[in-house]
Parts: structure tokens; sequence; C-alpha cells
């Protein structure tokens, strides 16, 4: 049997309410034992005193590219971009090309992953054929297939029929539909938040209601036909306003935010720095402030990095030419450290759940715990040693990140995927 012993560790377990110093013991890839002093002759030892052992990070929200847009990332490069990041588990968003819309798409994201095994890539199948918005894709045989949610990302689906037929099918397979709202008729042509610094740089805006109609629209719906709804993506203060009013009334619905929009502001694209530019865009102060309270009060339930890729030809362009996106997978602990952690805005704890429990709970995936016989994923970081962003920093193999050049705390020290060392940067005994 192989056996793995993480030593003196902070382990921090929110699905268990675990938040103390304990050993883990780990046994042919699973779980054995979470207690105190635990000794094993047999095992290869890893001293985390000072260390913070935690689950596995989990993202559901991740585009890596792959089929179709090879150049930009593959699933190889993406899975070890997650891996410096200190996630184990990912899940990827179907506009490829073609888009995962049938059930070979959903086997190709299957096989590769494995071919890669690194890490767990899940692939999220379309709501739409085509990603069209016009019919319904075999939300079935995708489910089948291993989807794990339904989503059109980077298109919302218009048509409030689909949405609804989506809801209710997918109720059947307790997967939750995950929505980009947007309502392209009021964001059309736009490239930054609408207002003053819109106005300043001569850029048309896209409105904060254009998310805002959307996210109401769905909610209401989910309200009365049931279903799993998720929104992708939260970027404005009337959303959080909607997504509390729904949590009242007891409406089935949740949420996500990136940490770029909780950390970035409008401001920042004064430069017209491309790298600032995504969809939804980059909001005010106000709305930044709003988003940390959502995550501190349970609003919203989860940090995904919408991971977005892009090659120099598609960002080092003209403004309004530019790609939306940033990449995400690296930065994102050490900003959830730095800006919320670090700010007492959230316990570690409270962070942790945002990034392991609340995603695996939403997709029913078995993971984001350190429970006793589950699969031995686990991410070990010094939440206190600070790091430095460069361009060699990322495993992705694009490299558009607005972060680049800026200090965090927050450093990935160990990545264990089944019980096996995938990434470290410490010497073992």
């Amino acid at each position: 049997m192989k056996k793995l012993l993480i030593k003196n560790g902070l382990v921090i377990d929110p699905a268990n309410n675990i938040e103390e110093k304990l050993d883990v013991l780990i046994t042919d890839g699973k779980i054995e034992k979470v207690t105190k002093n635990i000794s094993n002759s047999e095992a290869k030892v890893i001293d985390a005193d000072g260390l913070v052992v935690m689950p596995g990070f989990i993202d559901m929200h991740v585009h890596f590219r792959e089929p179709g847009f090879e150049y930009k990332e593959t699933i190889e490069s993406g899975s070890r971009a997650a891996v410096k990041g200190g996630y184990t588990t990912v899940c990827c968003m179907p506009n490829t090309l073609p888009p995962i819309d049938n059930q070979a798409m959903v086997e190709f994201i299957n096989l590769k992953s494995k071919q890669v095994g690194l890490i767990d890539v899940l692939p999220i199948g379309t709501i739409t054929k085509e990603r069209k918005g016009e019919e319904l894709a075999p939300i079935g045989e995708l489910f089948k297939a291993g989807a794990v949610a339904i989503s059109d990302d980077g298109s919302c689906v218009a048509n409030s029929e689909i949405i609804r037929r989506a809801l209710e099918y997918c109720k059947m397979f307790g997967i939750p539909v995950i929505e980009h709202c947007e309502d392209i008729n009021l964001s059309a042509d736009g490239l930054m938040n609408e207002g003053y610094y819109s106005t300043l740089l001569g850029l048309k805006g896209i409105p904060k209601a254009a998310e805002e109609v959307i996210v109401a629209r769905d909610i209401i719906i989910a309200g009365e036909v049931g279903g799993k709804l998720h929104i992708a993506h939260v970027s404005t203060e009337g959303s959080v306003e909607l997504l509390t009013w729904a949590k009242k009334k007891g409406i089935n619905v949740t949420a996500e935010v990136t940490p770029h929009h909780f950390t970035l502001d409008e401001s920042m694209l004064i430069n017209y720095d491309t790298n600032y530019k995504m969809n939804p865009p980059l909001r005010t102060k106000q709305d930044i402030k709003v988003l940390k309270d959502a995550l501190k009060n349970d609003i919203i339930d989860v940090i995904a990095t919408d991971h977005a890729p892009h090659a120099e030809l598609d960002k080092d362009v003209e403004f309004n030419a530019a790609a939306f996106g940033i990449i995400g997978l690296e930065t994102a602990f050490p900003l959830i450290i730095t800006e919320l952690v670090s700010t007492g805005i959230l316990s570690l704890s409270s962070a942790i759940s945002k990034i392991t429990i609340n995603p695996a709970r939403i997709l029913n995936l078995k993971k984001g715990t350190l429970t006793v016989g589950v699969d031995a994923d686990i991410t070990i970081a010094d939440i206190n040693k600070e790091i430095e962003i460069t361009e060699d920093f990322f495993g992705s193999r694009s490299s558009n990140s607005p972060f680049i050049g800026k200090k965090m705390k927050g450093s990935i020290e160990i990545v264990i995927k089944n019980g096996k060392i995938i990434y470290n940067k410490r010497i073992l005994k």
C-alpha cells in the first residue's frame, strides 16, 4: 500500500467544520485518517508545519479552448495552470469549436482529461444546439456521457421558453443550468462598464441592466418551475440585490464571482490596457464593495476564475478589436488571501468553502472535503508567503493577466491528486 502522511499542518475542511492543527494519512489514494499525532513508518512524510492543508480546489468555470482554439490553451496546458493554482478539479465551458453539445464531445473532453492525467477536467454541456439559443441540446445524452452542468457561457440564452425547459429537464438529472446573464440588445458593441469612465475614454459602455434584467428573468422562471439555477460571474450591485431576494424567497439559485470582479474596477482601463477588458466588464468601486459583502453573507456561494486564455495576437491589438477575458487559475488563491482573508472580509475557512465544498455541492461532486474514504485531493499552501506575478509564473499557454508585476500573499506549495504529489515546491522526507 502506498502511504503519504501530512504532519503538523493547519487542516481546514469547511465541510466537516475542521480548523485545527492535525495530521492527514493517505493510503492508496484515499483519506484514511485526519487526527492528531499520527505515526506510520511506511509513509512518506510531508512536514506541513506553518502551512495550511485544504481539500483540493474546485473551479466550476474555466475555458480550456480545446477543441478549436488550441493556440490559446489546451486541456494539458490548462491542467498545468490549474495545478499551479492549487486546483485538482475544474469544469470546462462548452464554447469550443465545435461546442460541447453532444455525447461525442463530452466523451472527447473526458478522454483528453484522462490522457493528460493531471487533474479532473469535467465537461459542461451546452444548453442549446451549437450554442445558437434556438433549440435545446440533448440534455439527457450530455448528462449520461458525463456532463456535470449545462451552459451556453459566452452567450446568453435570449429565449425565456428555452431557459424554462432547460430548468425543467435538468430537474430530472439534478444538474444546474449555468447562465451567462447578458441582454445582447443592451450590451451590443459595448467594451466596458457604462458610466463616467466609458464617457471619459470614449468607449461604448455596457450598462449594468444588461446583466440584471436576465438575472431577474431567470430567477423568476426558476421560482416558477424549480430546477437548479446558477448565475455565472456576477458583477453588479443590482444582481446581488436580486440574488438576496431570491434566496429569501427560497428559490434554488446559486451564484459565483470571479477574483477580478472583486478586485479590479473600471478606472483601471484608463490606459486602454486590453488585459482589463472582460465580459462582464469591470464595474465600480461600489459594486466591488457589494460583491465582497455578498461573499461574506453567503449570497454569492462560489469563487470561480472564468479562466479565459487568449494569445498575444488576440490581446495586443486596438482596444475595440481585443478579445474579452483574462487568465485566472494561478492568481485566484493569492487574490483570495490578499483581498478577502488578509483584510478580514472572509475567514480563511469561509474563503476555502467557496472553492471547495460549495462548488462540489452545486455540481453533486464527491469532492471538496477531507472526509475519510474520499479521494485524497489536497492543496497545501503558505498563506503568509509573498509571491510576485511574472510572465513566467504561469502554467497556461497564455499570459493575458492584469496582475503581472503585482505582489500578493498566498503561495501554493504542494498539490496532491488521488494521493499522488503532482506539484511540489518543498523537499520531502
